[in-house]
Parts: structure tokens; C-alpha cells; sequence
């Protein structure tokens, strides 16, 4: 036993000395528990909601106002045309559009069927699935005390369309998402592992003396991962296109522009997280904490970001995954060009020459 102890306090001396691995053992628990108890919800909030109201009455303003002061739902448009329609969509925002048909108080007074008409954006098909059956257990709530007040029997028959998606399949759900991912652990993970695994070696210390310039150190250690990445992504569209039957209704070479500036802002990080990385297991634990697990949970790819609180909103600006899922599903599920995703892709590309300037910054560091 007196042996014993000795070790266990060299143990814990090692432990305490090493403050990054600490650091991250402390701040990981901490970390999951709030992203675990307020970024993955499945409840619908906030939604954005748009609404063509043909009808103007007093029956429609009523249910207008009913879907207002629900906690689950915003109105955030109210079209006059129906060349608003698809536009209404475009922006990712609006989630459901509402169509009040001019008929509709007309035929709820006279006991006839009324109708309404139910857009949904079907790019995410269980979250629209899930907007529409919210969507229409209130529109049957106000129904029903209509018919209290009135004391009449009204029929109601909404129509449901899914936008992007009428089949309801999986594939445009997943791809985009999935191309997200794996782009980000070749890019991310694999750079760093490699690079420090140089450092390992000492070869990495022998680049650092040489007469080459830091950007040009950064750029040959990218080239190779960069080339994989845009083979696997070719390899996934044409996966996509010839087995899942999911056509790229957009432009295939801003899709591949888009795709260029996310796989070097991923490469940029992983060559960050080398310089700070001394063995190839704080870079993979780097890489798993630091960029996959706020991609999962932060990028809109799994859990709707409009439904996490403020402070988690705001986080995941900083998510480069956020804005390339935005752009890729906009460019191959909605079919949109460069006038809608140009802020997203404006916001990425500012991403990448903030990341270069610092990596190039600590390159430089370490040469003196």
C-alpha cells in the first residue's frame, strides 16, 4: 500500500499538469447535458407560418388570430398572390403556408364543406409530417368552438401538400446532411490525425526549418485531403442520383463551388486543431468535441434550430456545417440559384479567411 500511493499521486499530478485534457473531461459532461436538455428537442416552436387569406372575413380573421397566439407557430408573411407561393419557401424559413379559399366562410355559414390548403416544406419530411399534424390539430380546435358558439355542424376538409417532397421520401431528408458529415471528418479529423502524427515523427519539425513559406506549408498538407473530399462527394451525388433516385434540381457547378469553399474552411480547422494538438488523441478528441458533435446538434441537420433557446440559436452561427446544409439542400432539393443562398455562401467564405489568417498567424509563430 505504501507503494501504492505514490503512483496514484503521480497519476493525478500528470492528470492536473496536462490542462487541456482536463479541460475537456470537466466541460464535456457540462457541454452534453445542455445540448442534450435544450438543443435536441422534437417539439415544434417558433415555426414561421405564411398566409394567403382569399376569403377576408370575419370567419378567416378568427382563425388567423387563433394560429397568432399559439406558442407553436409565427406569422411571419401574408401573401396577395399566388406567384408568392413558391418564394414564400425559398429562404428556408417559412416551414407552412396557409390558403383561405374566397369560398371559405361562405360554405362554413351554409353547412357546406370548406376547404383549406396546407403547404409544407417537405425538405425535412418527419419535421414537416410533424408541422402538419400540429398545423392540424388546430385548425380543428377552432372548429370546434365555432361550432359551440354557432351551434352549427360545420365540415372541414384540409389538403395537405408536401412541397420538394410530394412522395415523402427519406433521401432528401438525409443527403444533404449526410454529405455535410462526412466532408467534415475527411476534412477536420483526418488532416488533424495526419499532421500531428508528423509531429509525432519529427518530420513535421524538419517542414518548419525549411526555406518554404507557412501558406505554403498549409496548402500542401490540404491539397490531398482536399482532392479525397471532392471524390467522396462526387461519389455521394452520383450514389444519390442513380440509387436513391434524388436529382440535383439546381446548378451541379455552384453546387461543387459551394462544396469547395466548405471543404477548405474543414481543412483549415483541422490544421488548427494539429498546431494545438500534441498527440493524435487530443487531435481525434479535438475533432469529436470541437466540430462533429455541434455539427450533429447545432447545424439544423437533425434537430430544427428554431426550436433550441436564443443562446443556442446564436451558437450555431458559428457552425460552418449550418450554412453549407443550407446551402446544398437549397441548391439540390429546391432547385435555387446564387440569389438565395449568396448570404450563407457570404457568411462561409468570411468563415475560411478568418481561418486561414489565424493558421498561417500560428505557422509563423512556431517558425520563430
Amino acid at each position: 500500500m505504501k507503494q501504492l500511493f505514490p503512483f496514484i499521486r503521480k497519476e493525478f499530478y500528470h492528470l492536473l499538469r496536462d490542462r487541456r485534457t482536463l479541460l475537456i473531461l470537466l466541460a464535456m459532461p457540462i457541454i452534453q447535458v445542455l445540448l442534450f436538455g435544450f438543443a435536441l428537442s422534437t417539439e415544434i416552436k417558433n415555426t414561421k407560418v405564411a398566409i394567403f387569406d382569399q376569403d377576408k372575413s370575419i370567419i378567416s380573421a378568427q382563425l388567423v388570430s387563433k394560429i397568432h397566439e399559439n406558442q407553436y407557430f409565427d406569422i411571419e408573411k401574408n401573401l396577395t398572390s399566388i406567384k408568392d407561393f413558391e418564394n414564400a419557401f425559398k429562404d428556408g424559413k417559412t416551414k407552412l403556408l396557409l390558403v383561405i379559399p374566397s369560398d371559405f366562410s361562405e360554405n362554413l355559414t351554409q353547412g357546406k364543406k370548406a376547404k383549406l390548403q396546407i403547404l409544407v416544406d417537405g425538405t425535412d419530411v418527419n419535421l414537416g409530417n410533424q408541422i402538419a399534424n400540429y398545423f392540424q390539430n388546430i385548425v380543428l380546435d377552432f372548429y370546434q368552438n365555432q361550432q359551440k358558439e354557432t351551434l352549427q355542424t360545420f365540415s372541414v376538409s384540409p389538403e395537405i401538400r408536401m412541397l420538394y417532397n410530394p412522395q415523402l421520401k427519406g433521401a432528401p431528408n438525409f443527403v444533404p446532411g449526410v454529405v455535410a458529415l462526412v466532408l467534415l471528418i475527411v476534412c477536420v479529423m483526418m488532416t488533424a490525425i495526419a499532421i500531428v502524427k508528423e509531429k509525432e515523427t519529427g518530420t513535421m519539425e524538419i517542414l518548419l526549418v525549411s526555406p518554404m513559406k507557412p501558406q505554403f506549408i498549409i496548402i500542401s498538407k490540404a491539397i490531398p485531403y482536399f482532392i479525397l473530399a471532392m471524390g467522396i462527394l462526387g461519389v455521394i451525388l452520383l450514389l444519390s442520383y442513380f440509387l436513391l433516385d434524388l436529382p440535383i434540381k439546381g446548378s451541379i457547378i455552384l453546387l461543387f463551388f459551394v462544396s469547395t469553399i466548405f471543404i477548405i474552411t474543414n481543412l483549415l480547422i483541422g490544421i488548427l486543431i494539429s498546431i494545438f494538438s500534441k498527440t493524435q488523441q487530443q487531435a481525434m478528441l479535438f475533432s469529436m468535441m470541437g466540430t462533429m458533435l455541434p455539427t450533429l446538434m447545432l447545424s439544423g441537420f437533425m434537430f430544427p434550430i428554431e426550436n433550441m433557446p436564443i443562446p443556442l440559436q446564436v451558437m450555431s452561427n458559428i457552425i460552418p456545417a449550418k450554412w453549407y446544409y443550407i446551402m446544398i439542400k437549397n441548391i439540390m432539393i429546391k432547385g435555387t440559384g446564387l440569389a438565395v443562398i449568396w448570404k450563407s455562401l457570404l457568411i462561409l467564405t468570411g468563415m475560411m479567411m478568418v481561418l486561414f489568417t489565424i493558421a498561417v498567424k500560428k505557422f509563423k509563430i512556431r517558425l520563430e
